[in-house]
């Protein structure tokens, strides 16, 4: 029983016969009834088999899991792409610029790097504790319009897994129209570690959502926001806002600092305000 066990695992480890829902299956449930056989003979428990079938559980949910496209596997890729140049951003300290601090201790930093241009770094403090700043930027990313001024609209086109979306968003005019309609479409990953949440992003392409009449194309990243628990203070949050943006047009480089820089100031302000509002009554 054993060797046709192992020939049937072999198997599936071809590419062409990895598709096939029922090998797969099959040969789940044989592991399963090869270790029931062992564990029956055996005098007494034994240690390894007990560790094997929970592993071999495991592997038999994942087996059943809807594998991933190609295409899908391309924007899990990017994202994660996205998320590793953030934080080699992030952590090089060096040569950072303060481009504005506030009355309330909110400051923007920037830098400019050869590969990718000028880039913004907020940092900020939320009373408000991690979940709840996490909800409501990724739980309630598609209400972002409702209570940021900067954003005219967030929608998600595609879910990939747990932990990769696609969006489309749609930027608010700035005063005066100084910038006109922009548009952006992005793979967007979020990671959890420990205490330490990190939500990342890039451009990228997709089919379903070509370049709409009446806005630009712009493209951002990689940009990221890490959240972390503010030491001492657990009910409290900072937050790291990385943002990369190349607005694309004919706009003079002091402009687009200028608006760049403000909409941090604005999201961090306005954020405030929304962790602020109470929370309705369920019914």
């Amino acid at each position: 029983m054993l060797p046709a066990t192992s020939k049937l695992c072999a198997a599936i480890s071809y590419r062409h016969l990895r598709n096939m829902t029922g090998l797969r299956r099959q040969a789940a449930v044989a592991i399963s009834q090869e270790l029931s056989r062992l564990a029956s003979h055996s005098p007494g428990p034994s240690t390894w088999i007990h560790q094997v079938r929970r592993r071999s559980s495991l592997l038999s949910s994942r087996l059943e899991e809807k594998p991933f496209s190609e295409m899908e596997m391309s924007y899990i890729k990017q994202g994660e792409e996205a998320l590793q140049k953030s934080l080699r951003i992030l952590e090089d300290q060096d040569d950072w610029k303060t481009e504005t601090v506030a009355g309330n201790g909110d400051k923007v930093l920037s830098k400019v790097l050869p590969d990718v241009g000028k880039v913004f770094r907020l940092e900020v403090v939320v009373d408000q504790p991690l979940d709840t700043v996490y909800g409501e930027l990724v739980d309630n990313m598609e209400q972002m319009g409702e209570w940021n001024p900067s954003v005219k609209e967030v929608r998600i086109l595609e879910k990939i897994g747990k932990d990769t979306v696609i969006t489309h968003e749609k930027a608010a005019a700035t005063p005066g129209n100084i910038v006109g309609p922009r548009d952006f479409v992005s793979v967007r990953c979020s990671r959890r570690r420990g205490s330490t949440c990190v939500l990342a992003g890039m451009s990228t392409t997709y089919g379903a959502m070509p370049e709409q009449e009446g806005f630009i194309r712009a493209e951002n990243g990689p940009t990221c926001m890490v959240l972390r628990p503010l030491p001492g203070s657990p009910s409290r949050t900072r937050l790291t806002w990385l943002l990369s943006i190349d607005l694309k047009g004919w706009l003079p480089k002091t402009i687009i600092n200028q608006v760049l820089s403000q909409t941090q100031v604005d999201f961090a302000k306005h954020l405030r305000q929304r962790l602020a509002q109470p929370v309705p009554a369920a019914c």
